[in-house]
């Protein structure tokens, strides 16, 4: 079956597919980076796992422990002095719901020092909610400070979008190019849903030119070898908050 969307299919994030989805898009984004860089560079995939709680205001895994049980019987007398074992009834208690995410990214390397030319993210639905949220802006704020190009691509439509000084344009997917040269400018790439996905430049070292990414066909290789299109239920309608 192919795909039936002209750009970007919301099913994929709709359904569920986007972890899997988010893999095999940062693969092939580096394979086609990897065809168009000059010799003096290379592009590699960096991943790291978070773990974390949600629910919970603090980011760590804590072990909840009872601090009273209920005496059962007449609580009024004490325990006999015969060695008798006085009977608790537990109290139930939820521990946070552990998550656990693998993000991907991508970095692009210059020859001979392996200096750090560009870091590219593909966002995922944890970097716009909280509290992945907080993590990936602490990471981003980072980047921001280094020079070091940094490319944001937000393929979602669910989640909230990254802040900036003034609002982002009317639209439903984006691309950043930060220039660590430029900064704070940045370059903001918009398109609706139903718009091909454009071609955008990637940042490398001066006095080294763009190279031109197509996230097109990025997007079109991932999604044909994912066959999402035959896992999808089409009948199914996309939820009212995407």
């Amino acid at each position: 079956m192919a795909q039936i969307f002209q750009g970007i299919d919301p099913y994929v994030e709709a359904q569920g597919y986007w972890p899997d989805f988010h893999h095999g898009f940062i693969t092939y984004c580096r394979e086609a980076l990897a065809d168009a860089l000059p010799g003096s560079y290379e592009a590699r995939v960096n991943e790291e796992m978070r773990v974390f709680s949600r629910g919970e205001e603090e980011l760590a895994l804590r072990k909840v422990i009872p601090d009273v049980g209920i005496l059962r019987g007449a609580a009024s007398e004490p325990a006999e002095a015969t060695g008798s074992i006085a009977t608790l009834e537990p109290v139930t208690v939820e521990l946070p719901v552990i998550e656990e995410v693998r993000d991907a990214w991508i970095e692009i390397i210059r020859h001979p020092g392996r200096e750090l030319v560009t870091v590219i993210e593909l966002l995922s639905p944890s970097n716009k909610e909280q509290p992945g949220r907080d993590l990936y802006l602490a990471k981003r704020s980072a980047l921001l400070v280094q020079q070091v190009h940094l490319v944001e691509l937000d393929l979602l439509l669910g989640g909230r979008r990254l802040p900036m000084r003034r609002p982002l344009p009317q639209g439903d997917y984006y691309v950043l190019v930060s220039r660590h040269d430029r900064r704070p400018a940045s370059e903001v790439y918009v398109w609706r849903r139903d718009d091909r996905l454009p071609t955008i430049p990637v940042p490398l070292k001066p006095p080294d030119s763009d190279v031109a990414l197509d996230l097109a066909a990025v997007y079109r290789t991932a999604y044909d070898r994912g066959r999402y299109a035959k896992s999808i239920d089409y009948n199914q309608p996309i939820p009212s908050n995407l």
